[in-house]
């Protein structure tokens, strides 16, 4: 368990739940960053949310999102690749044996700058036009299938290394992410 609670609402607008699970990815990445604070509690909180988050976006929100033509096709896959290439950081911040060591310093670096890429773009191209988009009532009813795969997440701790470790493995899989012998022919 950790130090940092992480917020459980009952209810909301979709787009409004979505903001504030953005803010506490960003308080727990200053939390990460200081190192006066406990930053294994901010480093679980942060895989646990970050994980349940991403999850319930792609299995709820982009999907309901694409069928009433507030987004894209293309921005769904686009969604899905960053929430990847997070796990894919995620899975280096929670490798890193301690938080005192400038590995762990720039794994959280490196995290920030994949999320902060991620946040500002869904919130621009994904949730301002679900905002004039969709009405109210359905963000109300989409927001209560979101919060119920992130609370039904949450109950069993995704951030472990071994679920990201699998979120990683599937998104090679599928494509999401560059297998290593992409990157190889890269290089």
């Amino acid at each position: 368990m950790t130090a940092y609670p992480i917020p459980r609402p009952a209810s909301g607008d979709v787009i409004d739940l979505i903001l504030d699970d953005h803010r506490l990815f960003e308080t727990l990445m200053r939390e990460m960053r200081d190192a006066s604070s406990d930053r294994e509690s901010a480093r679980q909180a942060f895989a646990d949310v970050l994980v349940a988050h991403g999850e319930a976006e792609e299995q709820k929100v982009y999907p309901r999102l694409r069928h009433k033509d507030a987004i894209t096709g293309e921005e769904v896959e686009h969604g899905e690749e960053e929430h990847a290439e997070i796990n894919e950081a995620l899975l280096a911040l929670l490798e890193c044996k301690g938080t005192d060591t400038q590995k762990f310093d720039d794994a959280v670096e490196k995290m920030n700058e994949v999320l902060q890429h991620h946040l500002t773009e869904e919130e621009l191209t994904i949730l301002n036009p679900a905002r004039e988009e969709v009405s109210e009532a359905d963000r109300r009813d989409l927001g209560s299938a979101f919060l119920q795969v992130r609370s039904e997440q949450l109950d069993a701790n995704p951030g472990t290394i071994t679920n990201v470790k699998k979120l990683v493995a599937r998104a090679h899989k599928e494509g999401l992410l560059p297998t290593e012998e992409s990157e190889e022919k890269k290089s």
